[in-house]
């Protein structure tokens, strides 16, 4: 199979406890470093018996978290983020929250904690050949004493192992390496280098690999131009199909590409000319979104240009998790994670957050039907649409049995 598409992944960092030295070590099933000890040992993974499929109310919500965060970090650059990676690791953390911490993010995610872990361990377990997942949680040896009943959440949704380890030089390659690995080399590093308050981090790692239904012939491949906000022309390789998969709402136009399997969709909105990818995006809501995206018309043939392109996007999610109200999350003097254990040198928060996406469109990735006729009988030409992804735009990698993106992007410049 053709690798296409990338990966994403996103750490919690906690801090405020302070004492010890700096390490790591990637989970296992034996935990390989003298002084380390396997937290799950005793702990066994249920199956939740409160799972529930990802659709109605939780669909919206995920989509809705996605939509704000992607607003929230755009800096009219191209940006590209992991709704599911990023609220899986969010998600993890929320079963050490209490009080107003855990409100807010319940606000944020738009779903209580009970029914958001139900639906992130339904939603795993659907996800379809392709997609790979993995999550860990590494403590400091010594700072913090992981209550039984965060580890037992975590290992019952999540599949999260979880070790103590003394800190000392290696941790940034040992989490580097458990990174590495669950994103088949398209991430090598996440964490440069780990502050010395360091005591705890919750880390995701989520790849891809899709292959379209069909590949594109070299005759549908021919140079052109992308133009920017600014104007400016960028030389582009654009790749021609036709799809009956057509979709619009009051500012944009869009279509989908599905992947071998259908379990997997590329979905791209266009906006109309005057109105910015910027602009477009900053009246978009995961209401508005979930709505285009369940209407799509299969009676609409549309002429589509997709550029071969490459993205990577790295940040730190803070200020975007503050944005969209968990601001206590972040505050030494407020934050309440002490459902996630006691640390005797005072109280844990969230210090960053850190994501890292790749991505890659090409021939071989991307779905191109064979050539389509369109055939005009005698009375009423047939509409058609369409539409060259020449000018920016927003794309997502959708889950197709629930049309929520678990990749969504804004490709402002592809040079």
């Amino acid at each position: 199979m053709k690798r296409v598409f990338a990966l994403a992944l996103t750490m919690a960092l906690l801090a405020g406890c302070a004492g010890g030295d700096l390490a790591g070590k990637e989970p296992g099933p034996e935990p390989a470093r003298p002084g380390s000890r396997d937290l799950m040992e005793d702990v066994s993974a249920r199956d939740p018996a409160d799972a529930a499929a990802m659709d109605g109310d939780a669909a919206r919500a995920v989509t809705g978290f996605g939509v704000e965060l992607l607003k929230s970090s755009m800096d009219g650059d191209n940006i590209l983020i992991s709704p599911l990676s990023v609220i899986q690791a969010m998600a993890m953390t929320a079963n050490g929250a209490a009080g107003d911490t855990l409100a807010q993010m319940e606000a944020a995610f738009g779903l209580d904690r009970d029914s958001l872990n139900g639906a992130m361990a339904a939603w795993a377990d659907s996800l379809g050949p392709g997609t790979a997942m993995a999550n860990g949680i590494w403590f400091r040896e010594g700072a913090v004493e992981p209550a039984k009943a965060f580890l037992q959440a975590n290992a019952d949704y999540y599949g999260a192992g979880a070790f103590a380890v003394p800190f000392d030089g290696s941790a940034a390659a040992d989490i580097n390496a458990f990174v590495a690995a669950n994103t088949k080399g398209r991430i090598e590093r996440i964490v440069d280098e780990i502050p010395a308050e360091a005591v705890l981090y919750l880390v995701n790692a989520l790849s891809f690999d899709g292959t379209w239904e069909q590949i594109y012939r070299e005759d549908q491949v021919d140079e052109s131009v992308f133009v920017t906000e600014s104007g400016e022309e960028r030389p582009v390789e654009l790749m021609y199909s036709t799809e009956f998969a057509y979709f619009e709402d009051e500012q944009a136009k869009g279509f989908v590409k599905y992947y071998e399997g259908r379990d997997y969709a590329f979905a791209a909105l266009l906006p109309e000319e005057g109105v910015s990818l910027a602009e477009y995006v900053s009246g978009l809501t995961g209401e508005r979104l979930s709505r285009t995206l369940g209407a799509v018309r299969e009676d609409v043939p549309v002429f589509a240009a997709i550029p071969r392109f490459t993205t990577e996007y790295a940040g730190e999610l803070d200020q975007a998790l503050t944005d969209m109200g968990m601001g206590d999350l972040f505050d030494p003097s407020k934050a309440d994670l002490s459902a996630m254990g006691t640390c005797s040198a005072g109280p844990l928060y969230v210090s960053r957050v850190l994501h890292k996406t790749y991505l890659a469109v090409d021939e071989q990735g991307t779905q191109a039907g064979a050539a389509t006729a369109v055939e005009v009988e005698a009375g009423a030409a047939m509409q058609y649409e369409t539409i060259t992804l020449n000018r920016p735009f927003l794309y997502m990698i959708l889950d197709a049995k629930t049309n929520v993106p678990i990749f969504i992007g804004a490709m402002t410049d592809p040079a």
